[in-house]
């Protein structure tokens, strides 16, 4: 199955979680992921503002400012295809932007260096076992990802994970994945 294919199938099988069940796997998605060393030790934590039906990251943020942590969202840049992370001390510093997407307002929020990110939440449409993902087709994280140095972690629903993804060469893979069913690590 080709790329456009298999995101066009897993946006359709994510739509058909009902509420209640998409509300009680983030929340066991998170929990797993509050009890990972990854996040544990984290200052800097990478994250999207999510969308349904992507896992919920809005509980995640705030338990992330509870804890003490800095928020960094991502801010697309159309243009070059890019993105850099700005600090998000409350969900008013964002802003609607294309596709619907919640992004950081430029004039309140101030960029954070990669190299200050310890922990980074990949989203993403699909997943392997091994840690590839199948992503929202624009190429953003790939980017930023082939840069980055720390901890990398997707969210997903345990119907997201498959046996295998179309891959690219350009195709890199998340350091862990954690489902409402507990974490896979890579090569597990």
């Amino acid at each position: 199955m080709e790329k456009n294919q298999l995101r066009k199938k897993m946006g359709t099988m994510l739509k058909s979680l009902n509420r209640e069940e998409y509300e009680a796997k983030s929340a066991m998605i998170a929990k797993n992921l509050f009890a990972s060393n990854q996040w544990r030790e984290a200052e800097t934590v990478g994250i999207t503002v999510s969308r349904f039906p992507e896992v919920d990251t809005y509980r995640i943020i705030e338990e992330a400012w509870e804890s003490g942590k800095i928020v960094a969202v991502p801010k697309c840049i159309p243009s070059t295809k890019t993105m850099v992370f700005r600090r998000l001390d409350t969900f008013d510093a964002l802003e609607k932007v294309y596709f619907g997407l919640w992004e950081p307002i430029v004039s309140e929020t101030m960029e954070i260096a990669s190299t200050e990110i310890d922990l980074m939440i990949v989203p993403g449409l699909a997943y392997t076992p091994e840690g590839f993902r199948l992503g929202f087709g624009g190429g953003y994280y790939d980017r930023y990802l082939d840069q980055f140095e720390g901890e990398t972690v997707s969210l997903s629903f345990a119907i997201q994970v498959l046996p295998e993804v179309p891959l690219e060469h350009h195709d890199l893979k998340i350091g862990r994945i954690i489902t409402e069913r507990g974490m896979i690590l890579r090569g597990e």
